[in-house]
Formats: structure tokens, C-alpha cells, sequence
């Protein structure tokens, strides 16, 4: 069920529009800007009725933050107000609302407009999610993977927590490609990813298709002793699935090597470093024999 954050500083109003939607939404309601930014962050809303004039923060300033904030910069926002004037709903468009509504709020207006905006939301849900998947693999591609990396990099330099990478590199894939064809490298890759994906079971953890037959995972809060334990269980969990591979010189099946580095961020250090890290990681597991985990 979709989520709608209904933002007023008058009870009633809060009541009056949740009798009208709480048949078709979840509804969330907030008496004041700072609530409504605290919950906005908190939960996955998918669009915010906003008053414009409340005390100590109003409509405008509560917008102002949203758009400005990467968390909450695509909720759509409806502002609702007893501001009539051209230039309120002008600015109110301007501040990045969707729509402007007028109160006393009719039924069937509000409604139909929360129904096609929300119907717009989903749609472009689903392409910003198929946009950031591999289309091969249907996992995470580089895209996604740089976003994720960036942001829990970010988070990590204000927390002091530990961040790690596992690179991974399948063993051998261009010997396999030109022995089995590529629709049999294809359906190679596909297993590969999955049985990764299925390999993480905490939440925040990441993996996404590098490019090619490369594989990275993002492990927040994680030390390096960790890592290396995830490491070790895809590596195994990819020799498990035995996809047979009769070129490869490690193994008669597909085998993956994988490098792992780990880092604390500091304010003088560039997230490129630690994925350096973990790629020269992955260049010692390969030139001491692949099949192996490698930390640095």
C-alpha cells in the first residue's frame, strides 16, 4: 500500500483528508515541519500533502528542505492551502510542489489528483529501478553501484564505522566464453550474480555487475575479518553451483577470485582509494592461483 504524509498544524484538516484516503493509503500525519521532515526521512513515503502556513516552520521552508535534502528530493509534494492568489500557487510550484490544491479541500479533487500523481510515482519507480539494474543479470549495474558507494562512503566518514569491498572476478571467462558460446557466458553470468545476491543476507549490503565477468559487493559497517567471511562463503557458494568449465586450470568447474579491502574514511581520503584497494587485492588473488580471497 502506497504511503501519504498529511502535514498540517489543525487536527481536523488532518482528519478530514485522512477519512478521504485511508481506505486506498497508509496514511502518515505530521503537526509541524519538523515532524514532517523527521518522518519523511524515517519512512518511504510516496507523497506529501503539505499545508503552507504553519507556525514556527511553514509549507514553503518544509519544501525547501525536502527537495534540497537526496533522501526525500523526489517525494512529490501537494501543497494544500487557503491561499488563493495566483502568486502563492506560482511560488508553491516554484519551491518544486506537483500540484496545489485549495481548501476547503473537495473530495473528488483530492482524490483524482492523489490518484495520478501516486500513478505517476509508481512509473517512474519502475523505470529508475530498471534503469539502475544490470540487464543481463538483474541485479545492480555500475550505475547503482557508484551511488550506493558514494552515499554509505558519506556515511561512513560521520559514523567512524568500517567499509568494505569484495571484488570478484570469475576465473577464467574468456576461455569459457570461446569453449561453451557466448548465450552459455550469458547464462554463466546469470547464475553467477544470483547465487551472490542470494549469498548476502544482511540488509545495506550490496551487489552489482562491474562490467564484463567482474562482480563487486558494498558491505556497510563492516570490518575486514568480516568481509573476508563473505568472501569466503560466495566463493564457495560459486564452486557449489558446479557450472562445468573444462578450460578452466583451477577446477573443473566455474571459480571465482576475489579481493577484499576495507577502510575507515577520513575527511582526507577519496573513495577511488579504497576501490583501488580492493582491486589490487583481486589482481593477488589472481596471480597467486585464483580460486582464492585475497584482504588487504
Amino acid at each position: 500500500m502506497q504511503k501519504i504524509l498529511i502535514v498540517d498544524d489543525t487536527r481536523l484538516n488532518i482528519k478530514i483528508m485522512t477519512d478521504i484516503l485511508a481506505d486506498n493509503y497508509k496514511i502518515f500525519s505530521a503537526g509541524s515541519g519538523k515532524e514532517a521532515l523527521d518522518i519523511a526521512m524515517s519512512q518511504s513515503i510516496d507523497l506529501i500533502l503539505l499545508d503552507i502556513i504553519m507556525p514556527e516552520m511553514d509549507g514553503y521552508e518544509v519544501c525547501k528542505r525536502l527537495k534540497s535534502n537526496q533522501q526525500t528530493k523526489n517525494i512529490p509534494v501537494i501543497f494544500i492551502s487557503a491561499m488563493t492568489n495566483v502568486e502563492d500557487e506560482t511560488k508553491g510550484l516554484e519551491m518544486g510542489a506537483i500540484d496545489y490544491i485549495f481548501k476547503p479541500v473537495s473530495t473528488p479533487i483530492l482524490k483524482a489528483r492523489v490518484k495520478n500523481h501516486l500513478e505517476l510515482k509508481k512509473y517512474r519507480d519502475i523505470l529508475e529501478k530498471r534503469s539502475l539494474m544490470d540487464g543481463l543479470t538483474g541485479i545492480a549495474n555500475r550505475c547503482y553501484f557508484d551511488a550506493t558507494f558514494d552515499k554509505e562512503w558519506r556515511r561512513a566518514l560521520d559514523s567512524g564505522d568500517a567499509l568494505s569491498l569484495v571484488f570478484i572476478d570469475i576465473d577464467f571467462f574468456k576461455r569459457y566464453n570461446d569453449c561453451y558460446g557466448h548465450l552459455a557466458g550469458d547464462d554463466c553470468l546469470r547464475q553467477v550474480g544470483s547465487t551472490l545476491k542470494d549469498s548476502l543476507k544482511k540488509a545495506g549490503d550490496l551487489v552489482a555487475r562491474f562490467g564484463g565477468e567482474e562482480f563487486i559487493i558494498v558491505l556497510p559497517a563492516t570490518s575486514l575479518a568480516d568481509a573476508a567471511r563473505v568472501g569466503e562463503k560466495v566463493r564457495r557458494n560459486i564452486e557449489s553451483i558446479k557450472v562445468v568449465h573444462s578450460r578452466s586450470e583451477v577446477s573443473k568447474y566455474v571459480t571465482i577470485s576475489v579481493g577484499i579491502a576495507t577502510a575507515v574514511p577520513q575527511e582526507n581520503m577519496i573513495p577511488a582509494s579504497l576501490l583501488e584497494k580492493a582491486d589490487m587485492a583481486l589482481y593477488q588473488a589472481k596471480k597467486k592461483g585464483r580460486n582464492r580471497v585475497i584482504g588487504l
